[in-house]
């Protein structure tokens, strides 16, 4: 693998697993969360949630989310 490149989709061998980061109920960050194929007719993804890893989890576009008021 060369330096700054993404580890190859072991699924469907034609996109790269991107990472993906996100906060923690007490605002720290929390690195590498979730790892997504960048080939959007693969939708693999492997995902860490409260210590448990889940595989191939359904993907929303975000279109129907409502944003919270802070």
């Amino acid at each position: 693998m060369e330096v700054n490149a993404w580890p190859n989709c072991l699924k469907c061998t034609e996109g790269n697993l991107l990472p993906l980061s996100d906060f923690g109920s007490q605002g720290a960050p929390i690195h590498y969360k979730a790892w997504v194929c960048s080939n959007p007719d693969c939708d693999f993804n492997i995902k860490i949630r409260n210590g448990d890893v889940y595989r191939d989890e359904p993907i929303h576009d975000g279109t129907s989310h409502n944003p919270r008021m802070r």
